[in-house]
């Protein structure tokens, strides 16, 4: 699995901090793990989580941008793909992924990338931070963009 190797990081940031996690509506019960875990997460950091869901995955990008315009200091951005039977798979996981990432550098706020991009809907399942599940990336990506705001205030003020 992919979770070999990966850091251990523990951010705290200041309770005014405003983290917007967009999130899909597809797929609940993977949904609801990943946001729970996201929201847990900001919220463990100290901040307070605002959630607001979208039709589907390929809807993050452009609610991120709107959260960012509204004021949110880190967005996270949460969905699951499922690979079908025809190429629409490809066409919404590129478009998810160049489009948060242009949204976070044409604004400079750091998006967490929580989209599961999954052959099957057990690989989702592994992922979505459920109570059998072997990975948890709703809190990576909330760590991520918690730790991006961190990183991005150090080298601000260095």
């Amino acid at each position: 699995m992919s979770s070999v190797g990966s850091p251990e990081i523990a951010v705290t940031v200041s309770p005014d901090t405003r983290v917007v996690i967009v999130a899909a509506s597809w797929h609940q019960q993977v949904m609801d793990g990943l946001v729970a875990s996201a929201v847990k997460t900001v919220e463990n950091a100290g901040a307070k989580a605002e959630l607001h869901r979208v039709p589907g995955t390929f809807e993050l990008s452009l609610a991120a941008q709107a959260a960012i315009a509204a004021g949110a200091d880190a967005v996270v951005a949460l969905g699951v793909v499922i690979r079908g039977g025809t190429p629409h798979f490809d066409f919404v996981c590129h478009a998810v992924t160049d489009g948060i990432n242009r949204v976070s550098l044409d604004t400079g706020v750091p998006i967490g990338f929580g989209v599961l991009t999954c052959d099957d809907e057990q690989q989702a399942l592994d992922r979505a931070g459920l109570a059998n599940s072997k990975e948890d990336k709703g809190a990576e990506a909330a760590t991520a963009a918690l730790a991006m705001l961190k990183v991005l205030d150090n080298l601000k003020n260095a």
